[in-house]
């Protein structure tokens, strides 16, 4: 059961670092919601995405209508990493929440030291600053103590630091099952119930 989001706003970005499926099992699953999704991706992001998921991405002014097909949902709004023009650059405009999925160290390091240098960036600083959810997905081992310390900030500042680590007490059977998990701790971070895996019982 995923409980419906009408209304909602998220903003889900992918950024430079190994675990596409993760955002591409996440979208899957606020689509089910019903929410609108901001969408956005570093160049980075988009090679790995690609590279990844084998899959043949379009040019960039035809990758509005790529996303809306690749996941089935009109609700989508794909948003160039360069346009501070957007909606969501702004404090005024309210969203629910973003979803940094995966979550590479270059972007953490730019985030906890404020720096805006894409929409991703000042996406995520304008949720912190209007004390909204943001949810951090690194994605990278080993970790040095810089890794570590920018993270520190980021959750000192009221982010969530969710990395991908899935279980195995539910005993995954494939890459999807191992997805799953990743894609529901960020629901339950955001509090969107959901069956994406089998909960811990005694």
């Amino acid at each position: 059961m995923i409980i419906m989001g009408i209304g909602k706003k998220y903003i889900v970005a992918v950024t430079g670092a190994s675990g596409s499926i993760y955002a591409k099992r996440l979208v899957e699953s606020l689509n089910i919601t019903g929410v609108k999704i901001f969408l956005l991706c570093s160049a980075t992001g988009l090679a790995i995405f690609e590279h990844e998921l084998s899959v043949k991405l379009p040019e960039k002014e035809k990758l509005t209508i790529f996303f809306k097909d690749y996941f089935n949902n009109k609700n989508i709004e794909y948003l160039e990493n360069t346009d501070f023009h957007a909606s969501i650059s702004s404090g005024s405009f309210k969203t629910d929440g973003m979803v940094v999925i995966p979550a590479s160290m270059g972007c953490i390091g730019r985030i906890a030291a404020g720096v805006s240098s894409s929409l991703i960036e000042r996406a995520a600083d304008v949720v912190l600053k209007e004390r909204r959810k943001l949810i951090l997905v690194p994605r990278e081992t080993p970790l040095s103590s810089i890794h570590l310390e920018n993270m520190l900030k980021i959750s000192n500042a009221g982010g969530i630091i969710l990395p991908a680590m899935p279980a195995f007490y539910n005993k995954p059977g494939s890459m999807d099952d191992l997805a799953n998990f990743i894609a529901g701790r960020v629901l339950d971070a955001l509090d969107i119930e959901h069956n994406l895996y089998k909960r811990w019982a005694d």
